[in-house]
Formats: structure tokens, C-alpha cells, sequence
């Protein structure tokens, strides 16, 4: 650890962090990436296919993107998001990719130090975050080029490495190691403070400036731990005037919450798949193993499974056609191996004969109870129940964000306080300029905790925040 992290992480350290990001995925280091200095301006030679856009870009010439009104400029974009600011980065950066085209980006970037704002990252995992967490040959959703960060392209570094993008996608493994190398190669890692678990945020209202101050007393406190390689834990305790929630929707994945889930053999994550098949406790002579889910994690464990020819039963509520099935959501030539779990799904049911040994289907399907000698009891769409044995049982049906270090939870700073924060039903209500919070100054949220839930998207969000971050900088007293 660096001895500028370690005088940061120190209980003594008396001046406030302008801003702490809890949360080391891509928008955290896209948005390090930012207040360290990168700035982007529009190349002088650059002419962008958005006609619109291209004349409001030539009203200021030589203005970085970040001292431009950003409400301004994305005012009139459309895509494959909602959030105005997130389609404005993306359109820069991709000018034409959603119509097939390979314009390059009409951004140039300057690293202009002087700009820079001190900042720490705090991540559980290795620069990167869940992306470390994720099974290392699993294909990503998205297309390989919109997983890459500012100035460094997916494919340039693939190419570097002597790896290619499979049907124009990366896998997972590829994509962790090019985070944590971006990090790297952009000279951020100074920033970066990994096996770090935030326990607890607090704020309350700064104190009035005292003739002569330069600033208000700290609005947040940031503690927790960090863990050395000897599994050793250092506790610490930050104070910041501004706090980035960056952390993602992956850390508490949701439960069925029934008789029988707390059992041994019952997990709520596919590592738990790649583990009992290496220790050879499942495997093609097994009792099937039983995925529940119709999602895009339950699709990659029956891709796992199928790969080492572990018998699946594959149980889901929702009909196999329903239209909010994200299968019936995804181009089929883009997305072939999903497809063929759908195909799989409408074509195999329990009661049919076999097209597809060792994979059979339970749509419309409850689970009732798991009992300890590995007996699943479900109810089928008429009502009747039916019992199967299984090996191993994985329930994937998504996840929750994990704000327990926050006051209730977080709760109370959702869009709906009433009904639990969801990154797609119900994120953190921020202001779509700006990503802070509109119930508390000072605190922003980027990514899935703002509703943005795609890589591509998520660096809107980390630009919002650094132009935010920016004007408050310059309008401190000197």
C-alpha cells in the first residue's frame, strides 16, 4: 500500500478527502479516471453524425466537455438508456455504433494535472470489482467494445494481449484483467485501496465557516477495514466533504424465501457450480443439479452445467414466452448460446420427450420446500405438486444492492422510500446532471444504484459526478 493511501487510511490523517468513491467497478474507475486529471475535449478535426450535437459541440470550441452545460448538450439524444447524460458520453465516445458504424470517438483527451481532485477508491475486490467474482469464461452480455473505459479501447488492448473478441464479445476474464490494466496503465493505482469493506457512512450538518477557513468541518465519515494479504484487518475511518456510491447491485443476491433455502447444498451463486464440479461432487453421473431462474445467470449455469455434461433440472415461474423474459429481449445473431437455452426452455419440458439429454424444463413452476435429503417439492401450473432429487441447488434471481453501512439501509434515499431499492425498479433518486443525491448533498450514486445498468452507460454517470465535482472545487474559497 502506497504511503499516500496509508496516511489516508490513518485514524490521525486531520484534513477531509475532497471525495471518497466506495465502489471499484467501472464507474468507479472511470470516475478516478476523470478527477485525476483526463479531461475531454472535442478534436478540432472531428465532425460528429448527430447533426444537432455536432453544432451545439462547434459552439465552444476548445471547452472541455466538462465545463460545458451538460443538460444542453444531451438535450435531444435517444438510445438505448434513460439517463440524458449517460447517452450524451456514450454518443461522444461511440458516435454511431447503435446504427452500425465505426466512427471513432470525437474525444481527445489532455491530462491536465492542475484539474485534478484528491480521491481514494475503496473496493472489496482488485480494481474491477464484481467483475473478479464472475466465472472467467463466461461470454458478457455486451458487445466486447462497449465493456472499455475512456482512451483505451477493448480491442487495441486485446490485440496487445494476443486475445480476440469472440462473435464481438469479451469474456469475463478478459474484461477484469483489462479494468484492473487500465488502472495500471493510467497511473490510478495510487488512488485505489482494494479488500477495503466500508462498514459505516455517516454525515450531519457542517459547521458555520470561521473567519479565515477554508472550509466547513467534514460532512461524512467513511470507516471500515482492510484485510492484508495475512488476512490481518486494519481498520480505518475517512473524512470526506463528497461520497460516491459506486458499489454496484451484486453484493446481496435476492432469496426465494422458502422452507429449506438456508440448507447446505443450496447456494445464490453460479461459483458454487464451478466449485462442487471441480471437487467432483456433481458431475454426468450425479443427480441433476436444480437452477432456479430465467434470467441471464440462471441461462449461464445452464451453460456451465451443460459444458461439463451435469444433468440440469431448470425451474422458472414465468411462462417461456412471457415478453418480459430478457431472452425474448436479445438479438438472436448477437446472442446465439442464450437462445438456445430459450429453445431449450420452450422445447424441454419435464413431461416431453428428450431433444436435449440431461436438460429438462419446469416453466410455470413454484418451489414449495427444500428438504435435507435433497428432495425439491414444487407446485406445477395446475396446482399439483411434484417432487424431484437433486445434487446441488442454485436459486438466481438477481440481486440487491447492499447499503447496510448507510443510515436505514439507504432506504430514504430511493426514488420510492416505501418500497425496497432496486437498480431497476427503484434506484437512488439523484439529480440526471449532476448524480447527487437529491436528498443529501454531498452523496452521489453512479451505475446500477442510479438505474444506469449496462458498462456502456455507466460512464455517463462518472461524468456527471467529475463536472458536479469540478464547479464545486472551483467556487471554494482560495
Amino acid at each position: 500500500m502506497s504511503n499516500r493511501r496509508k496516511d489516508h487510511l490513518g485514524a490521525s490523517s486531520s484534513d477531509p478527502l475532497p471525495v471518497v468513491i466506495i465502489g471499484n467497478g467501472p464507474s468507479g474507475i472511470c470516475l478516478s479516471y476523470l478527477l485525476s486529471g483526463y479531461t475531454p475535449y472535442v478534436r478540432p478535426d472531428a465532425v460528429h453524425p448527430h447533426p444537432l450535437l455536432q453544432r451545439k459541440l462547434a459552439e465552444a470550441p476548445g471547452v472541455s466537455i466538462m465545463d460545458q452545460d451538460l443538460d444542453y448538450l444531451s438535450e435531444g439524444l435517444e438510445g438505448r438508456c434513460q439517463s440524458p447524460v449517460a447517452l450524451l458520453f456514450d454518443a461522444l465516445l461511440r458516435p454511431d455504433t447503435d446504427f452500425g458504424g465505426s466512427v471513432e470517438s470525437v474525444l481527445t483527451w489532455r491530462h491536465q494535472k492542475e484539474r485534478a481532485i484528491p480521491h481514494l477508491v475503496l473496493g472489496r475486490n482488485p480494481p474491477g470489482g464484481a467483475w473478479h467474482s464472475i466465472e472467467g469464461s463466461m461470454v458478457t452480455l455486451s458487445q466486447g467494445e462497449w465493456m472499455g473505459l475512456p482512451d483505451l479501447q477493448v480491442k487495441d488492448w486485446m490485440c496487445k494481449k494476443r486475445r480476440g473478441l469472440r462473435n464481438s464479445r469479451a469474456t469475463a476474464g478478459d474484461i477484469a484483467h483489462y479494468y484492473k490494466d487500465y488502472v495500471v496503465k493510467k497511473d490510478l493505482s495510487h488512488n485505489f485501496v482494494s479488500s477495503a469493506v466500508v462498514t459505516a457512512v455517516e454525515w450531519g450538518t457542517p459547521e458555520p465557516i470561521s473567519p479565515g477557513a477554508r472550509d466547513p468541518s467534514p460532512l461524512f465519515q467513511v470507516s471500515g477495514f482492510v484485510t492484508a494479504e495475512d488476512q490481518s484487518q486494519q481498520s480505518f475511518s475517512l473524512r470526506a466533504r463528497n461520497v460516491v456510491l459506486a458499489t454496484g447491485t451484486s453484493d446481496s443476491p435476492a432469496r426465494l424465501g422458502v422452507p429449506g433455502e438456508a440448507l447446505p447444498f443450496v447456494h445464490h451463486d453460479l461459483s458454487a457450480l464451478e466449485a462442487a464440479t471441480r471437487a467432483g461432487t456433481v458431475s454426468p453421473s450425479s443427480d441433476p443439479i436444480l437452477i432456479i431462474g430465467a434470467g441471464l445467470s440462471a441461462a449461464d449455469a445452464v451453460l456451465y452445467a451443460r459444458h461439463y455434461n451435469v444433468p440440469v433440472i431448470h425451474a422458472f415461474r414465468r411462462p417461456v414466452d412471457d415478453p418480459g423474459l430478457v431472452f425474448n429481449q436479445l438479438p438472436k445473431m448477437l446472442y446465439p448460446e442464450y437462445h438456445k437455452v430459450h429453445q431449450m426452455m420452450r422445447e424441454q419440458s419435464i413431461l416431453s420427450p428428450s431433444p436435449y439429454e440431461g436438460y429438462r424444463s419446469l416453466p410455470e413452476h413454484q418451489l414449495l420446500l427444500l428438504k435435507e435429503d435433497r428432495q425439491a417439492v414444487f407446485r406445477d401450473p395446475q396446482g399439483l405438486q411434484k417432487v424431484f432429487g437433486v445434487a446441488l441447488v442454485l436459486v438466481l434471481i438477481g440481486s440487491h444492492p447492499d447499503l447496510s453501512f448507510l443510515p436505514g439501509a439507504g432506504a430514504n434515499l430511493a426514488v420510492d422510500p416505501g418500497q425496497p431499492l432496486s437498480a431497476k425498479r427503484n434506484p437512488i433518486e439523484v439529480d440526471p446532471f449532476t448524480y447527487q443525491s437529491v436528498h443529501q448533498e454531498g452523496l452521489y450514486a453512479v451505475g446500477p444504484l442510479a438505474g444506469d445498468n449496462f458498462v456502456r452507460f455507466v460512464q455517463g454517470g462518472a461524468l456527471a459526478v467529475a463536472s458536479s465535482l469540478l464547479r464545486k472545487e472551483a467556487k471554494k474559497p482560495p
